[in-house]
């Protein structure tokens, strides 16, 4: 069940977080900030994890055929038309 103590300490009323919103997001850390609106809470926003993305890079090597020119969409143009 929550009580205004606990929904206190990490909620902002919706009409704080529209004129700061950039400035809360930017420092947004777990667990979080509950958006209120007069006084009861409608959403919360969380941090996203860190995504390690290292083991993909290289991954696919000697996996893809490449056929053809990737550069060029084959069709001709006149750049002065």
């Amino acid at each position: 069940m929550n009580t205004d103590n606990t929904i206190a300490d990490n909620a902002i009323d919706l009409a704080d977080f529209k004129a700061r919103c950039l400035e809360i997001l930017e420092r947004l850390v777990t667990p979080g900030v509950i958006l209120t609106k007069e006084g009861r809470p409608i959403a919360k926003i969380i941090p996203l994890p860190a995504v390690n993305n290292e083991a993909m890079i290289g991954s696919m090597k000697d996996e893809i055929t490449i056929h053809g020119d990737i550069f060029s969409t084959d069709l001709q143009w006149n750049a002065q038309s």
